[in-house]
């Protein structure tokens, strides 16, 4: 028979031998969460919504205003360019037509470029370009010039969806669909600002100062773009994991927040061939209930 103190003390030991731990030969403890690992998707839900989304939604919600500044800018100065170049109706169409003609044109450019080289590089891009040509369209003394540099606008704000993209990858599910849909506000608030400042600037200044006034929220988001880190999605995707998780570090810390235990890895996609028994019964079903159908 064991007594109760050799059973205590042997109890002890092995408590020792379970929770002891030996350094590797490089005289670093073991790592503990070796085995485990998680996605982007599940460290953004583990971090939450916080400040970081905040900050996500005011800027990116603003590339909304500058893109709805710079369509609604149209319907603001059509009418001045045609009483000042005498144009007939189906030109100052022509302006709005070309602008979504290189809208629709860039729209699958832009995004094939961001997720060859990230969403933040091709906003940053899309948002330079149209603010340029917008700019230099103030500048514009004949109608071909103007029609051709709002086209070039267009093409730029066409690449403004990457903000929207990278809300949706950075925000948690469960916000998603009370969050997101505040871009329109957005859009609507950068509409009033642009009827609001052609009622105060075409006749006093003329539309050339609209236009140039209007570049003013692009040239802002040029600079708070910086805020905004590039999409950690994208970064697993090309197999940069440490920028990732340098990324989910940042909006961790923002959010006071931490990431989950493991290594990050890239999301593993769905084999189509799991499919093909579902489509094969689907199949059946279809053939059965066509059977069943009344012939007339």
């Amino acid at each position: 028979m064991i007594s109760k103190k050799e059973a205590l003390v042997n109890y002890i030991h092995l408590e020792e031998s379970v929770t002891i731990s030996y350094p590797n030969d490089n005289g670093t403890a073991p790592k503990k969460a070796a085995g485990k690992k998680y996605t982007v998707e599940e460290a953004v839900e583990t971090i939450g919504f916080g400040r970081f989304h905040i900050l996500l939604l005011c800027i990116m919600g603003s590339t909304s205003v500058a893109e709805a500044m710079e369509i609604m800018l149209l319907a603001v100065i059509s009418p001045v360019i045609r009483c000042e170049w005498l144009l007939e109706e189906w030109q100052v169409a022509m302006v709005t037509t070309m602008v979504f003609l290189g809208f629709m044109a860039f729209s699958g450019v832009w995004g094939y470029l961001a997720d060859k080289h990230g969403r933040w590089k091709i906003l940053l891009i899309s948002t330079v370009w149209s603010t340029y040509y917008s700019g230099v369209t103030s500048f514009a003394h004949t109608y071909g010039w103007f029609v051709f540099l709002r086209s070039m606008v267009g093409s730029g704000v066409a690449g403004h969806s990457q903000g929207f993209i990278l809300m949706t990858e950075f925000m948690p599910s469960k916000y998603r669909g009370r969050i997101l849909p505040l871009g329109q506000i957005f859009w609507l608030t950068g509409s009033t600002i642009e009827i609001l400042l052609a009622y105060l600037i075409v006749p006093t200044l003329g539309w050339r100062w609209l236009v140039r006034i209007s570049t003013i929220p692009s040239i802002i988001l040029l600079l708070v773009f910086k805020c905004i880190p590039e999409s950690a999605r994208y970064s697993v995707s090309v197999g940069n994991t440490q920028s990732a998780k340098q990324t989910l570090n940042y909006i961790a810390k923002m959010n006071r927040s931490s990431l989950p235990q493991g290594t990050l890895i890239e999301t593993q996609t769905v084999s189509p061939k799991m499919f093909l028994p579902i489509k094969r019964v689907n199949s059946q079903y279809y053939h059965n209930d066509a059977n069943r159908w009344p012939i007339s």
